[in-house]
């Protein structure tokens, strides 16, 4: 997901274990069926920043790769519980860029939280606040879906987490067919004790989170395909002990959100790795594929981390991968 998304001012996407007390003991929840992801934006949906870099042009990224539908970043507290672009533009400043996704035949997610900012979870005191806040999200855009991106202290404090959790369940019931995405750091090898303690939650609460997506970079990988495979697959085997899944719905249940080119602990995620991790998601059926960011897919011309790959790469080549997923 400056990070500004994913620890782009040099921070890391939680690379450790985290310890953060025991995981509490499972609830006997009866199996939640497998969300209809692939209809809906949250499927295949690159992550998009407007208010970074050089931001490109949505239009013209669906015409050259297929792209429909973007997850928008990000969405921070104004300073009080008050949900705001960046925290501090209005929320219909993205109002044109939506409208001509839209227009193209697309739709958007907006990704609430990242790595750096206010985040709503910590500045809103009690659930039915940031219930609320999410609700004018929600309410300014029309939406279908919302991503919540849980990182550092909001992801590393049981007590946010669990607002955040409840701030969720309101809103799914107060939206009937709202799907919801939690997106998280991970180990390779799958959730941490933060992210294990945070699916148990939910799972007790009944928050009904359509997506659990992890960021599986930042860890020191070597083999990034192989190491965002292992972790999604230790992701669905939590899923599955969690909520009593099969593999199917624990699949559909589970996503990705890789970082294209060069990430910010020194790995790279190249085309051929992101092309390996793709086609796992379509085997298997997840219910999400996606990248941090549509802005850092180009080759590099001297501009900045915001704005290229930092790779030997053509403009959109981790776009028309993402493009390709039906999920």
């Amino acid at each position: 997901m400056s990070k500004v998304r994913k620890c782009l001012l040099g921070c890391a996407a939680v690379a450790g274990a985290l310890t953060i007390g025991a995981v509490p003991a499972l609830s006997a929840e009866t199996p939640a069926p497998a969300s209809n992801t692939a209809a809906s934006p949250v499927a295949a949906s690159p992550y998009l920043y407007n208010g970074w870099g050089n931001p490109p042009k949505p239009g013209e990224v669906m015409s050259a790769t297929g792209i429909k539908d973007f997850t928008l970043a990000f969405i921070l507290s104004d300073g009080s519980c008050n949900p705001a672009w960046d925290g501090t533009r209005p929320l219909d400043a993205d109002k044109a860029v939506i409208d001509e996704i839209r227009a193209g035949g697309g739709d958007v997610v907006p990704s609430i939280g990242g790595w750096a900012g206010n985040k709503l979870g910590e500045f809103c005191q009690d659930p039915q606040a940031l219930a609320g806040a999410y609700q004018k999200v929600i309410d300014a855009h029309g939406l279908k879906a919302i991503d919540i991106d849980i990182e550092a202290s909001e992801f590393e404090t049981p007590a946010v987490q669990d607002r955040v959790l409840e701030a969720l369940k309101i809103v799914k019931e107060a939206n009937p067919g709202l799907q919801t995405v939690v997106t998280f750091p991970t180990l390779n090898t799958g959730p941490n004790d933060a992210g294990k303690r945070m699916v148990s939650r939910a799972n007790e609460i009944g928050s009904n989170v359509d997506v659990w997506t992890q960021m599986p970079f930042n860890f020191g990988g070597s083999d990034m395909a192989a190491d965002t495979i292992n972790a999604t697959e230790g992701l669905k085997e939590v899923l599955k002990s969690t909520f009593g899944y099969r593999d199917a719905e624990a699949y559909a249940h589970a996503g990705i959100s890789s970082m294209n080119g060069k990430t910010d602990a020194g790995e790279t995620v190249d085309q051929a790795a992101f092309q390996k991790m793709a086609d796992y998601a379509e085997e298997k059926g997840l219910g999400r594929f996606t990248f941090w960011s549509l802005n850092r897919d180009r080759p590099c011309g001297g501009g900045g981390a915001d704005s290229c790959s930092g790779i030997d790469q053509q403009p959109w080549e981790f776009t028309k991968i993402v493009a390709g997923f039906q999920g």
